[in-house]
């Protein structure tokens, strides 16, 4: 079994003159990403290891999250490919995460976190909302040969204040 936990970076503002990749997350932002790493945490949602985009917005969540889940950042992965859009370049990383790892944790951005939530999963999602997290468990033993798979959870910050 692979367990595959979906998060998207918390809420970012447009309003800052800065490139896309650069924006930080805003105080709603950090507030979520602190919810959503206590929800895990009281959930005992563990993970094997967490990749990241390296947006600013999607790292901050990442760090903020992982500090809930006794997540050691020693193996903690940045990956420039996870900074996308698009939800089956989005599955192409994820298909090549190694075997040994048996849950992995993803941090990145709409509308392909959507799209691959919707692709991958048992449950249709119209927008996974920032910070939103879901999880989806595949019955295989490689990552490169995952399809549908149960969506198992899905936790909302707004379903948790």
């Amino acid at each position: 079994m692979k367990k595959l936990i979906l998060i998207r970076h918390g809420k970012s503002s447009w309003e800052l003159k800065v490139r896309d990749h650069d924006r930080v997350l805003l105080e709603r932002g950090v507030i979520d990403a602190h919810l959503i790493g206590n929800h895990l945490k009281d959930a005992f949602i563990t993970c094997h290891e967490i990749w990241s985009s390296t947006a600013a917005r999607a790292l901050q969540t990442a760090i903020i999250v992982s500090e809930y889940i006794d997540y050691n950042l020693d193996v903690f992965k940045l990956k420039r490919e996870l900074y996308t859009f698009d939800g089956h370049e989005l599955i192409s990383q994820i298909k090549t995460c190694p075997d040994d790892i048996n849950s992995l944790m993803i941090f990145s951005h709409n509308h392909g976190l959507t799209d691959a939530a919707n692709i991958l999963g048992s449950q249709y999602f119209e927008n996974v909302p920032t910070t939103g997290v879901v999880i989806i468990e595949f019955k295989t033993d490689k990552w490169s040969e995952i399809k549908k798979g149960q969506t198992i959870a899905h936790f909302f910050p707004k379903n948790l204040r």
